[in-house]
């Protein structure tokens, strides 16, 4: 079975960006517009489609923090003082945290529950997270637009080894959790 990336990308990228950019995002909005520059997508479908899936993922996970991030927050005692520092940045500039928290590294999933849970407003967060997203859906989507000059000819090379690449991945990663399951259930047994 032979995967085709050109026909994935024209069929499902959209679909695919939304639902990437629920989590994580930089990579499938790049790859996207690396897409358009091929002819694949589109760039202004591109951004909205990355635009929709970032909005929502942090809407989602605002409503968490806002319902749940007061509990969730506290079983991290030892970043305390960094959510802590977090929450005076939210109430003294909360456009510019919300806003940024999309561009910071390693803050993209955390960022939202600690705006939710924080007590800012539904519709402020609203407001500031179509901002954000506009402008980071914008950037990276022109990045991968712009970058795809560069990579495009390395794709054309790569896909011919993209199968058997997945096939090692796939094991290797069977191989890690076996490993980890093994692990977990030595740790479980009681010593005698």
């Amino acid at each position: 079975m032979s995967i085709d990336i050109h026909t994935l990308i024209s069929h499902y990228g959209y679909l695919a960006l939304v639902v990437g950019c629920m989590a994580e995002g930089e990579t499938f909005v790049l790859l996207g517009g690396i897409a358009a520059h091929e002819g694949l997508l589109h760039l202004y479908w591109v951004i909205a489609a990355s635009m929709l899936g970032g909005i929502i993922g942090d809407q989602i996970l605002f409503f968490l923090g806002w319902r749940y991030g007061t509990k969730f927050l506290h079983k991290f005692e030892k970043q305390q003082s960094k959510i802590d520092k977090a929450n005076k940045l939210i109430h003294r500039h909360p456009a510019l945290f919300v806003i940024g928290a999309r561009f910071m590294y390693g803050f993209r999933i955390i960022g939202p529950i600690i705006i939710g849970s924080s007590g800012l407003h539904a519709w402020l967060f609203v407001l500031l997270n179509v901002i954000g997203a506009a402008l980071w859906a914008s950037l990276f989507a022109s990045l991968g637009f712009y970058a795809g000059k560069v990579i495009t000819p390395w794709l054309s090379r790569i896909e011919g080894y993209l199968e058997p690449i997945l096939w090692i991945v796939a094991a290797a990663l069977v191989i890690w959790g076996a490993w980890t399951l093994i692990q977990w259930l030595r740790t479980r047994q009681p010593t005698k």
